[in-house]
């Protein structure tokens, strides 16, 4: 089954273990083996792997798990040495305008390297676990300079949305497991479209925002309500699209390498859910 998730469709060994896992092999630690639903008893047809080569294994949920929690966990490393490296915004006005003036610096810095290494993870062939974990440190410098803006705004604010957001990383992987939810091809391409079109309406806002031209869409008024909201609920069906990958992934039995792919995956997800929640609660909060 071939992706249309660009963060997965440079899979090549995914791509290879199309028809529903079975009747097909391909190349895993060095060794051809049977896809999903095919066995074989014969001993002399056991593979062993290329004489030098290191069989690295197949991916699996707990290599998916132990992955994600390196990536998210250096998110969030990287977000807390950047939160403590701004300072306070309290004190005198020099000492504010100087902490603002990092957080900017900061949130600005880390989005444009997160932006330019999730183009680079997403459509490179062979995923680089190197790569991803850079993509990390970076998204995590601009969360933490985003973050401690609007918690300086409106108290609480960072903590709720980081509980809202594993909320809803536990409430969908509930959902999509119990309710046997299946994604097929027009959601996939659904989802996709409306990621690129969300990033290309935020570059966009951006390039506008230059010339004194405000669209509101990342404001703190209805239509930047209306818009995180929509961003919400996209982040949701992208992580729908995440553990269809990992449940095919491990049926299909790819390398164990492709778990980083998994994992970043994961992470931009739960990044995309956190930024958009953390918005509607400041605007709801600003609503007060």
């Amino acid at each position: 089954m071939k992706s249309s998730n660009p963060i997965f469709n440079r899979s090549e060994e995914f791509n290879r273990s199309s028809n529903a896992y079975g009747n097909q092999t391909y190349a895993g630690g060095g060794a051809a083996y049977p896809g999903y639903g095919e066995t074989s008893n014969d001993p002399a047809t056991w593979g062993t792997g290329t004489p030098g080569q290191v069989d690295q294994g197949r991916m699996s949920i707990d290599s998916v798990i132990q992955k994600t929690a390196i990536s998210v966990g250096l998110v969030f490393a990287t977000a807390i040495i950047t939160w403590w490296w701004i300072g306070d915004f309290t004190g005198t006005d020099a000492e504010a305008n100087a902490a603002a003036s990092r957080a900017l610096t900061l949130a600005g810095l880390g989005a444009g390297g997160a932006f330019i290494l999730s183009l680079v993870n997403s459509f490179k062939k062979m995923i680089s676990p190197a790569l991803v974990l850079a993509f990390a440190a970076a998204e995590g410098v601009a969360l933490g300079a985003i973050s401690k803006v609007f918690e300086a705004q409106f108290d609480g604010v960072v903590t709720s949305a980081v509980i809202g957001t594993f909320g809803a990383f536990a409430g969908t992987l509930a959902a999509y497991k119990f309710l046997n939810i299946k994604v097929g091809d027009k959601f996939r391409r659904g989802v996709v479209a409306g990621m690129f079109g969300m990033v290309g309406l935020g570059l966009l806002s951006l390039v506008l925002s230059f010339f004194g031209i405000n669209t509101g869409l990342y404001g703190m008024g209805g239509l930047g309500f209306v818009f995180a909201l929509a961003g919400l609920v996209l982040g949701v069906f992208m992580l729908i699209l995440d553990f269809d990958f990992v449940e095919n992934g491990v049926a299909a039995g790819l390398p164990e390498r492709e778990s980083w792919r998994a994992a970043f995956g994961l992470t931009v997800s739960l990044v995309w859910i956190y930024t958009n929640l953390l918005r509607i609660l400041a605007i709801i909060r600003g609503g007060d």
